[in-house]
């Protein structure tokens, strides 16, 4: 038996997760009636869906027997999927980063950057990234007491601290948010490369093979500088990263980079901008956490469970295994749905009201094991400190118009949050 088709095609379609309340509704049935279940939306090979909590962890947590790399890591057509490898001379990905990884390449890659990223050798950067978020709550009161708060802060203030740790000069800062919306904003026609809605799947992946080779060219000539060069960035570890002594292979260089330049702040400004918006229409909460501020890490995972800005990873069964009963063939495909594992009304109370307070908040949004985001400790810190800016000047805040999502399946977040706001 597999899920009904309109259903299925709902679980694949960019629109759906525009529209929020269509895409709840569309995971909440199938927890309901199939949680784990077979999927087979037009044009795209079968696939199960993995909607529950405590099945999609199971998954995580088997990292040898459900790999990310032999098929495509995030849903695909048949057609795209066969242009790729065409272009890539049989693999099934543009890039190859730690998302496309198994072991042992996973594990060897990782190290690399893993140490910049604890949080004990983040705590040097925290002076710096108040500083920063200072700067932007600034920014936000000199605009009198209305803006878009995703568009002129969520978007830019953690797309400039990755910059920053990266390498990366601010002047280049508005092509780097422009190549990585284009990049996650493939389906939304505000967003993408071509300004058009995507029809055609064939140019769709030429686009993003587009953009790709444009972070490329960028990071090769910043490579090269940091290998003559080296500093106190990322990008220096990155350039002069090695691999059982050797150095990184070029594609593999390049979407280490591309990976920390895209989602190293895309996710971050999806959630700080979805915070916003949740607080707007629940001022109950935003009068608590302002009352409080030892609630501000309570709203930094509440926020995270919100909005969820990773939608779904693929794995690929490497044998025959069982999963929640239902066995599960070698070479199966499966979704694992980040945003209704985060509903799943078996784990949280009342999973559809944003609650500051929540506790114990073990979300997925940051997937879990081996694959856990690597940048989550920097993601958190960002967040927090901001909050600790923001509101110890922010009185009150309200929505000043309809805040919109963007049109994807993969990444993404608001698109607009216009807000209302009196500040001190």
């Amino acid at each position: 038996m597999t899920i009904a088709v309109d259903l299925a095609n709902t679980i694949v379609d960019p629109k759906a997760y525009a529209d929020g309340d269509r895409i709840d509704r569309a995971f909440a049935q199938l927890r309901r009636e199939s949680p784990l279940e077979v999927a087979q939306p037009d044009g795209i090979d079968p696939f199960w869906v993995v909607t529950r909590h405590a099945d999609i962890l199971e998954v995580e947590r088997q990292n040898e027997l459900f790999h990310n790399g032999d098929r495509a890591t995030i849903v695909t057509t048949i057609e795209a999927d066969k242009k790729v490898r065409e272009m890539m001379g049989g693999s099934p990905h543009l890039v190859r980063s730690l998302v496309q990884m198994d072991n042992p390449d996973h594990f060897s890659y990782r190290r690399i950057t893993q140490g910049a990223l604890l949080p004990q050798n983040l705590r040097a950067l925290e002076a710096r990234i108040r500083e920063i978020a200072r700067g932007f709550v600034d920014r936000m009161a000199e605009q009198g007491d209305r803006c878009d708060f995703a568009r002129d802060v969520a978007f830019l203030y953690p797309l400039h601290v990755i910059m920053e740790v990266l390498g990366v000069p601010e002047a280049d800062e508005p092509r780097m948010l422009k190549l990585t919306q284009e990049l996650f904003g493939n389906a939304d026609p505000d967003l993408n490369r071509d300004g058009k809605v995507v029809t055609d799947v064939s140019a769709g992946i030429d686009s993003l093979q587009s953009v790709i080779m444009d972070f490329m060219m960028y990071f090769n000539a910043m490579t090269e500088d940091r290998r003559a060069n080296p500093r106190e960035d990322l990008a220096s570890i990155i350039a002069n990263g090695k691999i059982n002594g050797e150095p990184m292979g070029h594609l593999e260089a390049m979407s280490y980079y591309i990976i920390a330049a895209t989602a190293g702040h895309d996710t971050t400004s999806s959630t700080t901008a979805g915070a916003l918006w949740a607080l707007a229409e629940n001022p109950d909460q935003f009068a608590r956490v302002k009352a409080d501020p030892a609630l501000i890490p309570g709203l930094v995972e509440e926020s995270i469970r919100w909005v969820t800005p990773v939608k779904h990873f693929m794995r690929t069964a490497t044998a025959d295994a069982e999963l929640a009963g239902r066995k599960i063939a070698k070479g199966d495909w499966l979704m694992l749905s980040y945003p209704s594992g985060n509903r799943d009304e078996a784990v949280f109370d009342d999973p559809f009201s944003f609650r500051i307070d929540r506790t114990p908040n073990k979300h997925v949004a940051f997937g879990y094991g081996a694959h856990i985001c690597l940048g989550q400790h920097l993601a958190r810190m960002e967040m927090r400190v901001l909050w600790e800016e923001l509101f110890a000047r922010l009185d009150s805040v309200e929505l000043d118009g309809q805040p919109t999502r963007m049109t994807a399946n993969f990444v993404c977040g608001p698109k607009s949050v216009p807000i209302r706001f009196k500040m001190k």
